[in-house]
């Protein structure tokens, strides 16, 4: 039915259609204790994401488990906020170079930012489920185990929050590091203990609730350890952690989460 309605109803209108939707709710929760660096959504709080898990309590993960986080106008969240302030700034400071950037699993926010940057050839890309719909059609089926793309062909990838769900993590950095450029540079983001050394992993667990107890979601095949640098490294990205943003509280980013910018 949605397919349907996206076919007759042009894209604007039912842009219009939700915020009309929505406006109780951002006529609520205004405010000016936050602002959403994506929307520019001034409000007095944010909504509760994501779902409590142990063992997520009890590694201390950061970007895992349920945080007031929420925006209610375009409903990013705290990882996809310090991803858009961190690419804000970067492509601010090389205007007039031309990047090809491959983005995996693009959030909406950073999709609708890229794609109107004019120094920027922008590929989309995702691998997801018969009859799931994207926000837009040009997300190209591409495995990350298996890039269809010659090698140093890309200046930039964006890789936030998926590596946790591909069983062979190694291979996908190896296909990552490829098709990067000398000189490129990997944003590569997952959910990362800070007081765990070595990464948890079980291939034999495969069911949903026994991922979601052992990795703090169904569809998580680890829990990275401070070792996930050393594995970066070992298939020969140079790895550094960026974590100098102001006004975090305000933007509602997470303290604790660093942009790990991988280069070659």
């Amino acid at each position: 039915m949605e397919k349907l309605i996206r076919k007759i109803i042009p894209a604007q209108v039912l842009k219009q259609f939700r915020l009309l939707l929505q406006l109780p709710t951002l006529i609520l929760h205004r405010g000016a204790t936050y602002q959403c660096p994506i929307c520019g959504y001034k409000s007095k709080n944010w909504y509760v994401i994501g779902r409590d898990s142990n063992v997520y309590q009890k590694w201390q993960v950061i970007s895992g488990g349920e945080r007031k986080a929420g925006c209610y106008k375009c409903h990013s969240t705290d990882k996809e906020r310090l991803l858009y302030i961190y690419l804000q700034d970067f492509l601010k400071q090389n205007v007039t170079t031309h990047y090809q950037i491959l983005h995996f699993a693009p959030e909406r926010g950073i999709y609708e930012f890229l794609s109107k940057l004019s120094n920027v050839e922008y590929i989309t890309a995702d691998l997801y489920s018969e009859g799931f719909q994207y926000f837009a059609k040009k997300i190209k089926p591409i495995d990350i185990l298996n890039i269809p793309f010659d090698n140093d062909f890309v200046d930039l990838i964006i890789c936030n929050h998926v590596l946790e769900h591909i069983p062979d993590d190694r291979l996908a950095m190896n296909e990552l590091y490829r098709v990067l450029k000398p000189g490129g540079h990997a944003i590569l983001q997952v959910p990362i203990s800070p007081i765990l050394e070595k990464t948890i992993e079980d291939s034999s667990i495969t069911g949903e609730e026994e991922r979601t107890e052992a990795f703090g979601q169904s569809d998580h095949v680890r829990i990275y350890g401070q070792d996930y640098f050393e594995r970066l490294k070992s298939v020969g990205f140079k790895v550094m952690k960026i974590n100098s943003f102001e006004n975090k509280e305000f933007f509602g980013l997470n303290p604790k989460e660093s942009i790990l910018l991988a280069t070659k």
